[in-house]
């Protein structure tokens, strides 16, 4: 992991907006955007194949999740997302996760015709992840995770691969000390090409006569955006089924500034949870044209209600809503069952 960060985060601030497949950054997940995506640390389940593949397998059965996100209130962009995780024996954890950004209907342009031809287009962007995760005594967890990635127009289409790797380590008699270090989005760089978007008619250059000939161009390769994530979090109990916990990570971005946060989660009766968190960029400019669309301010609530009296089976509803400027903010909403 160490050796692959040395290769990643070679750039610096000016690099900014050069990476592709940007909607790698994109948390779909409404309990761990209700920390502003800081749980490194702490994060656990579907949550972890966003965050920290480590924390996957501590779970005690299964977990499925349905999400949606409505991006940046006012753009119509959305994200509707598909989690599914199973424990694998006593110490392992697989897990799948499905991710598409829903564009809304686009209007068809042309030069000739740049009030709309009267037809719509939707892009279809989409990326599947395969992870794994195993725990070592309780106390150390391991995971990687595999994820293609899929960006296509009508007419033109990229394809690509990316791995994340991390580690989670708890300590403590009720593990409340947990250290996080996660590794994302590294992978080969994607280019866009097939179909007819890249190629267009041109009279033929040289040589007699003249007619039109189809010439294709070739897209130049973009990055995709790594990131390196290290967290950490505290649980202050206040009773056997109730605590407050306090997390902290920063972001190392390879594309962009760097990011430091902390927040709080506040749980009660092991049913209702509160999150509420704070991110900033470092070394942030006065240029309000650099700043990141997220202005730090984020918040979420969780509600569990076990389907039977006695059993594991449960069914949570979580939310978190993150301020952004501009637009009206980000609101994520998920369904959860685990049994």
């Amino acid at each position: 992991m160490l050796g692959f960060a040395v290769q990643s985060y070679a750039g610096n601030p000016d690099r900014q907006g050069e990476a592709g497949a940007s909607e790698l950054l994109f948390n779909p997940w409404a309990r761990s955007a209700g920390l502003h995506s800081l749980g490194t640390a702490c994060v656990t389940g579907v949550d972890a194949m966003r965050l920290n593949i480590a924390g996957l397998g501590r779970i005690n059965g299964t977990e499925l999740v349905i999400a949606n996100t409505r991006l940046y209130e006012g753009s119509t962009l959305k994200l509707n997302s598909l989690g599914f995780a199973q424990k694998m024996g006593d110490n392992g954890a697989l897990g799948i996760s499905l991710v598409a950004v829903d564009f809304g209907d686009i209007p068809i342009t042309t030069v000739n015709q740049p009030e709309g031809t009267g037809g719509f287009y939707s892009p279809g962007f989409f990326h599947m992840g395969l992870g794994y995760s195993h725990t070592y005594d309780n106390k150390i967890s391991v995971g990687i995770l595999a994820r293609g990635i899929s960006e296509a127009l009508p007419d033109v289409s990229a394809f690509g691969f990316a791995l994340d790797a991390g580690v989670q380590y708890v300590s403590g008699d009720k593990d409340e000390f947990k250290l996080g270090i996660t590794l994302k989005n590294i992978g080969s760089p994607m280019n866009f090409g097939g179909g007819e978007g890249l190629s267009f008619q041109g009279e033929k250059p040289e040589g007699e006569g003249t007619y039109q000939l189809t010439f294709n161009q070739r897209a130049e390769g973009f990055e995709l955006p790594s990131v390196l994530n290290i967290g950490i979090s505290y649980d202050f109990y206040l009773g056997e089924t109730n605590y407050i916990r306090g997390v902290g990570n920063f972001t190392s971005n390879a594309f962009s500034r760097d990011q430091i946060g902390v927040g709080a989660e506040a749980m009660f009766f092991d049913k209702f949870a509160l999150r509420a968190a704070y991110k900033l960029e470092v070394g942030n400019s006065t240029n309000e044209e650099a700043e990141n669309v997220y202005s730090g301010l984020a918040f979420g609530a969780s509600v569990d209600v076990p389907l039977r009296k006695a059993g594991s089976q449960r069914l949570g509803i979580d939310y978190a809503y993150r301020t952004t400027n501009p637009f009206r903010g980000t609101h994520n909403f998920a369904v959860r069952m685990s049994f």
